[in-house]
């Protein structure tokens, strides 16, 4: 395991936002979803390609919360441009599991590192 200090996670911006759309996305490699996020007023909207279409639909996405990396740079992926990484955790099949907050939180809240839990 690669270990990274403190201040190496405190640099990432994981922060939660709510599915306020749900796209399928056909001209991806892998089954995917095209995903539109809230963060609330003071980050807005982002948009971000997610292949999690073995465990949810898009009625299941629409209205959830979801973790996100928010300061990677963007990437393209097809035609579509992705703003940040939904996280998530592989299965043995290979589906992803999405990292949720519960309960709900609110919009653009940041995880917490170990030291402000201690």
């Amino acid at each position: 395991m690669n270990e990274i200090t403190w201040d190496d996670f405190a640099r990432v911006e994981l922060k939660v936002g709510t599915i306020v759309k749900a796209e399928h996305f056909p001209e991806a490699r892998k089954p995917a979803y095209k995903l539109t996020i809230d963060f609330g007023p003071n980050i807005g909207i982002r948009r971000s390609s997610a292949q999690i279409t073995d465990l949810y639909s898009i009625e299941d996405l629409v209205g959830k919360q979801v973790i996100a990396v928010l300061n990677f740079p963007e990437k393209q992926i097809g035609p579509f441009m992705s703003q940040c990484l939904v996280t998530g955790f592989h299965r043995e099949d290979g589906s992803v599991v999405l990292a949720v907050p519960d309960p709900a939180v609110e919009q653009s809240e940041k995880i917490l590192n170990g030291a402000m839990l201690s």
